[in-house]
């Protein structure tokens, strides 16, 4: 592909300019590209060192724990959110979900030649907008280009680094039988929203992402209840069910759902009915499902809806004891069925 831009003394052409392959060739192209638009968008003491890495404080006496995610979302912009603003949602709450206060993120984007520098300066823009407010900056990250026709516009790869306080003990394999199983909020919306921007689908109300930060939601829990939330897990991928599988698996227990319990938003429900879809099985990106002591239920639920991000919240359920480590659920006509493992990829290209 022949470069649209090629003079690189000259500012950074983001209104019609294109990457080029001298973007991501390490010289003066790319860092005229890091410089005017990633540096500018994630500007803080950290970055502005300007060194292949950080050197980051951590405080005394926590434990570190480190989450990667890879964000390959199509299309990259959709109702409530963009790859860019996923990209930190996503990895500041994988680091959430195991008790910990998320710190740092570092950001590595594979773009493809031809990419319009407006939709990345968007893109880049939203994710230190997104870093801002969950008081998570971005402190390193690299950029690659690769020819046209061997990407699909932008890949990103976050990588956070977090603290655990002392005292907290958060995991998937803590789930004990007479738990309760705690959710906070509705279902479904991201996958929703997502999937009709890719099909062209048009609804009488606009389903938008529930893109989220949710570390302060889980700093309100841990502190109502020190001791008290056993499991978090933030439904993305495979949605509530694969998630509470996924739990009841680690932690060798069964799980009961009340189906009735289980809030689901009615555009979101009407749009799963048209396209064939189960609810449960629906990506989530702001949600988060909380698995607690029976004793400190009440406190943490109250905490939750105390919460912007769980004003929501709801009991859904209890943990079983079950050598089979099935999920079930209490339907709405007194039956119960089996919640199972999402077969197959339900939704590709979600998050």
């Amino acid at each position: 592909m022949t470069s649209i831009r090629k003079d690189y003394t000259r500012p950074l052409d983001v209104r019609n300019g294109r990457v080029d392959m001298g973007h991501g060739a390490g010289g003066r192209a790319a860092a005229q590209l890091i410089e005017e638009l990633f540096v500018k968008a994630f500007d803080n003491p950290y970055l502005r060192q300007g060194n292949d890495g950080a050197a980051l404080d951590i405080p005394a006496g926590h434990r570190l724990v480190m989450a990667t995610d890879a964000h390959v979302v199509s299309p990259l912009f959709f109702p409530g959110g963009d790859v860019g603003c996923l990209s930190v949602h996503g990895t500041v709450n994988d680091v959430a979900m195991c008790g910990a206060r998320p710190l740092y993120l570092t950001a590595s984007f594979i773009l493809e030649e031809g990419f319009p520098l407006a939709e990345l300066k968007r893109i880049v823009e939203s994710m230190a907008a997104a870093a801002r407010e969950a008081g998570v900056p971005v402190v390193t990250g690299d950029t690659k280009v690769v020819e046209k026709g061997k990407g699909d516009g932008v890949f990103i790869s976050t990588t956070g680094l977090g603290v655990v306080p002392p005292g907290v003990d958060v995991g998937g394999a803590n789930a004990r039988p007479g738990d309760v199983v705690l959710l906070s909020g509705t279902i479904g919306e991201h996958g929703v929203a997502v999937l009709s921007q890719r099909e062209s689908l048009e609804f009488e109300t606009t389903i938008a992402s529930d893109t989220a930060a949710l570390h302060g939601l889980v700093a309100a829990m841990l502190d109502a209840a020190p001791g008290g939330v056993r499991v978090l897990r933030d439904p993305t991928r495979g949605g509530l069910a694969t998630t509470l599988n996924e739990i009841a698996r680690q932690s060798g227990v069964g799980m009961l759902l009340d189906e009735a319990a289980i809030p689901v938003l009615p555009q979101v429900d009407a749009a799963c009915e048209l396209l064939g879809l189960d609810p449960l099985y629906v990506a989530n990106e702001g949600k988060l499902v909380a698995v607690c002591a029976p004793e400190a239920a009440e406190a943490v639920l109250a905490a939750m809806r105390g919460h912007p991000r769980g004003a929501a919240a709801v009991r859904i359920g209890s943990v079983t004891e079950d050598p089979h480590h099935f999920v079930q659920m209490a339907t709405r006509f007194g039956g119960r069925r089996v919640v199972d493992w999402l077969s197959g990829e339900q939704l590709p290209r979600i998050c």
